[in-house]
């Protein structure tokens, strides 16, 4: 039977090969009809698109620049207003972003569906910072500090820079940036060092039992009188304040501005020194007396 089919399939002759291969030619005129009607709609909303979105976010930052200048206006608040410039910026442009996506023809619900998962995840895996958002708020209200402020909490020492929703930032003396979380900072220990305009400066100075006490008090108020930067309306205080085992120690107490503490500190120290060795006056340091015993 095999052999039959053979015969006739000779008898037939060879098919023609264009009868086998599938016509695969391009109707280029029809692709360069979808490349354009593509080009003249969904093309020309991305491009309409980036357009907006940087003309946006170029007003946006300058609106967001002005809110933060307008800090330092003498009725307004820094602090608030460079916050809510932040605020204001990050809101803005995610509100552009959702609205061009929806221009675009993307469907936004699934977006928003989306996020709202990603809200959930999110909050389950960062959920220390809940509570380092509702710090930044408590501190906000309650204003134990405010920028440019110089405090002490949690072990820094620095120079407030800016209050963000999650963490402050601080410039130390030494020119090191510190983030400290907001949950912590509210919670914890905070020392202003410029809130009040005043400071007073304390100083404790040990002079010999064999030296004039009276003497070292007298030089020590003549110091205070002669700095240009004490507040003299406020007084001094010099008192002795201990009796040690080998030393007199000196209290003494001066009242500066706030911006000033540290030079008056300073110079006070370097004077005392530099008077008391004109005078005499020795300051006692640990020493040793051994006694060699001949049996």
């Amino acid at each position: 039977m095999n052999f039959f089919k053979m015969l006739l399939t000779a008898e037939a002759g060879t098919p023609d090969v264009e009868s086998v291969v599938p016509d695969v030619s391009i109707d280029w005129s029809a692709l360069l009809n979808t490349v354009v009607d593509w080009v003249l709609s969904t093309g020309v909303k991305i491009i309409i698109s980036l357009i907006v979105m940087f003309i946006s976010f170029k007003i946006i930052n300058a609106i967001s620049r002005r809110i933060q200048r307008s800090g330092e206006l003498p009725n307004r608040d820094k602090t608030i207003m460079k916050t809510l410039a932040y605020l204001i910026k990050i809101g803005a442009k995610c509100i552009v972003l959702v609205c061009l996506i929806g221009y675009l023809g993307i469907d936004t619900s699934a977006i928003t569906a989306l996020i709202a998962s990603l809200g959930v995840c999110l909050g389950l895996a960062v959920n220390g910072a809940v509570s380092n958002i509702a710090g930044g708020i408590l501190i906000i209200i309650t204003r134990p500090f405010k920028v440019d402020d110089m405090i002490e909490a949690q072990g820094y020492t620095g120079v407030v820079q800016d209050i963000r929703l999650t963490n402050t930032r601080i410039f130390t003396g030494d020119n090191k940036v510190v983030y400290i979380p907001n949950g912590a900072l509210a919670n914890g220990n905070i020392v202003n060092y410029t809130e009040n305009e005043l400071r007073r400066v304390d100083f404790t100075f040990s002079i010999s039992y064999t030296n004039d006490f009276e003497k070292a008090k007298a030089i020590i108020n003549e110091i205070f009188a002669a700095h240009e930067l004490t507040i003299k309306e406020k007084g001094t205080t010099v008192r002795v304040s201990a009796h040690n085992a080998s030393s007199i120690d000196i209290a003494a107490r001066a009242w500066a501005k706030s911006s000033d503490y540290w030079a008056v500190y300073f110079d006070v120290l370097e004077a005392v020194k530099s008077e008391f060795d004109k005078n005499g006056i020795e300051i006692p340091y640990n020493q040793l007396d051994v006694h060699v015993k001949n049996d």
